[in-house]
């Protein structure tokens, strides 16, 4: 059996599928676009956001709750490729920098979206 340190270890080796993903409301076509290191974890931690009612989106929050949980759908616009000698936390920049092209590409902004315009 393997000590904590070494279960420890391998967690932080552990590989996360990385990238940029959206949220989107087939009633209205209006999608809310985002990165995440994680993206297998994401949609769970979105949903439960949304269910709980504490999403930072609000205009999002506010369709999910009159639209219904069934309306929405999650999909992965773009992954990034990690290689072995790379840690998750070293793509921070990349993925970032990913979702901004992404964001310029679709305009999710006012009525075709959910993102806020950065000034």
């Amino acid at each position: 059996m393997k000590s904590r340190k070494e279960l420890r270890e391998e967690y932080k080796q552990r590989k996360y599928r990385m990238g940029v993903f959206q949220i989107k409301n087939s009633l209205n076509n209006k999608i809310f676009v985002s990165s995440s290191q994680d993206l297998d974890a994401i949609w769970h931690a979105q949903k439960l956001q949304l269910n709980v009612g504490i999403h930072p989106n609000s205009e999002l929050q506010k369709d999910w709750k009159e639209s219904g949980t069934d309306n929405f759908t999650f999909d992965i616009l773009e992954m990034l490729k990690q290689n072995d000698d790379e840690k998750p936390q070293e793509f921070e920049k990349e993925l970032k920098s990913l979702e901004e092209i992404i964001v310029e590409e679709l305009q999710p902004f006012e009525n075709r979206g959910y993102n806020k315009k950065k000034k």
